[in-house]
């Protein structure tokens, strides 16, 4: 490393997606002297995991998300969970909108909308539980807005596209969600990278890290130059690797004691996007119904409103497929290469307790058009076949990760990985990471930065006043935080 260029830098956050872009937004804000560089591979930024065809963009904040309120054997719902993301997702607002109010960042409207969220199920057992759902979360003042019904006129009210050419004789139940958004990650990202560059942080685009090396108390981390193969040393104490299904290798690179044992099993998706535009201006929602037995979070069913650079569109899937690449843009042997004596027996661990997600995988590769497209007349009955195109959506690596035997455990969710020193931190997994980046970023600060956290404290309480207590219990607070953000952000409040 003697030999080659070496500059130094305050922080390095490896990745252009929604985590990295988060990160460097909030640094601006703490720490404006700071030399702050952002290193992505491709030669745009947000074009993984956080581009908007790649991923829902629910603003996943488990208004319609069924995965987050597991049914127990007594039939009793659980809302602990969907409380917890719909917290972490006021946080992400309320940064949002500090940013906008600030003028940090351009007109919402280029990133975020107003569009209901609904949850859908049909058959008794079902309708038991969505009704079970609905009174165990109306009971907290995130989700006292939410609507329930089991008749089709009012269920035509919300969503007409749900109920045309459904026979009126069948069993369905519905919620309805009136403070539910549409999020386009994707130009999210770039506008806060935009403010970021904008206060002097470096945003190097085709600047594809190739190692991590420790050079003393700091990091070295080494660049590839995409356009011309060139080679830099980047030296800093402070590393952020947010480079979605990179982070595992990159993280593994590092060396650090905290990433054995932890491996990632990737999962890759298709959507059907609609081409009719009458049939787009129809529907505003996003209904979500329940996962097909071994399925993955990622891949519930939902019939979808979105709004993608702009253009409001309508969707319908995911579809899961498998592919052993990281990203994306990543490479056939990432999955193999990932594969390491420290979690080799973890990885192998897997297999037996998720054979149904294994079967799962192999029905949707077996599955075709016709038969997806049989997946969406559930929810839309009078759909046309000809009015539907197939898009490729993004690539997801679950988190395997040890427990306390040592074996391996798949999880769906997002985990952070730091250092014992706090001089590195990384984040792996998936959903609901883009939605919960705010809230996973101040956390990754606190861990990271624990001798200058105390001082950061006011500047974080102005960007996110709820920071440090539970909306849910102060419903006063809770609604008014609802409607602030919402007047901020042009959303529809009530």
């Amino acid at each position: 490393m003697a030999d080659l260029d070496v500059t130094r830098a305050d922080a390095v956050l490896i990745g252009g997606g929604i985590a990295s872009a988060t990160l460097a937004a909030m640094l601006a804000e703490l720490e404006p002297d700071w030399n702050v560089v952002v290193l992505e591979k491709l030669d745009r930024l947000g074009l993984e995991s956080s581009d908007g065809w790649n991923n829902a963009g629910t603003g996943h904040s488990a208004l319609c998300e069924l995965n987050y309120t597991p049914q127990d054997v007594d039939g009793s719902v659980s809302p602990a969970k969907a409380i917890t993301i719909n917290e972490q997702f006021q946080v992400s607002r309320q940064f949002w909108a500090h940013l906008v109010e600030k003028g940090r960042i351009g007109d919402p409207s280029s990133f975020i909308h107003s569009v209901p969220h609904m949850s859908f199920v049909h058959g008794i057992e079902n309708v038991d539980y969505l009704r079970r759902r609905h009174e165990a979360l109306t009971a907290n003042p995130l989700f006292d807005r939410m609507g329930f019904t089991t008749e089709h006129a009012q269920l035509t009210e919300w969503a007409p596209l749900v109920t045309e050419s459904r026979p009126v004789t069948e069993t369905i139940a519905a919620t309805h969600s009136p403070d539910g958004t549409d999020v386009d990650f994707g130009a999210l990202t770039n506008q806060l990278l935009d403010h970021a560059d904008r206060v002097g942080t470096t945003v190097s685009t085709g600047s594809e890290v190739i190692d991590l090396r420790r050079m003393g108390t700091d990091w070295g981390v080494m660049v590839r130059s995409v356009a011309d193969d060139s080679i830099q040393v980047i030296r800093t104490p402070f590393v952020f690797v947010g480079a979605g299904g990179a982070s595992l290798p990159l993280l593994q690179k590092s060396g650090i004691d905290e990433i054995r044992g932890f491996g990632g099993f990737p999962i890759s998706g298709q959507w059907l996007r609609c081409t009719d535009p009458d049939v787009i201006s129809r529907h505003d929602a996003k209904v979500y119904g329940k996962a097909a037995v071994g399925a993955p979070p990622m891949s519930v069913p939902h019939l979808d409103t979105r709004y993608v650079g702009g253009r409001r569109s309508l969707m319908f899937g995911p579809y899961a497929g498998w592919s052993p690449k990281f990203l994306k843009s990543g490479r056939y042997s990432d999955l193999f290469a990932s594969v390491k004596p420290s979690n080799l027996t973890q990885m192998m661990a897997v297999a037996p307790p998720n054979l149904d997600l294994m079967v799962y995988l192999g029905s949707q590769l077996a599955a075709t058009r016709h038969q997806r497209f049989e997946a969406l007349l559930e929810y839309m009955p009078s759909a046309h076949l000809e009015d539907w195109e197939e898009v490729t959506a993004g690539q997801r690596v679950q988190v395997i990760a040890p427990d306390a035997d040592k074996h391996g455990v798949l999880q769906f969710g997002t985990q952070v990985i730091t250092a014992e020193d706090g001089s590195i931190g990384g984040m792996l997994g998936a959903s609901p990471g883009a939605s919960t980046a705010t809230s996973i970023m101040l956390g990754l600060l606190e861990r990271m930065f624990p001798d200058r956290i105390e001082g950061w404290r006011p500047g974080i309480a102005e960007m996110v006043p709820s920071w440090g207590t539970h909306l849910s219990d102060d419903p006063d607070a809770a609604h008014r935080s609802l409607a602030a953000t919402a007047d901020a952000l042009g959303l529809e409040h009530h």
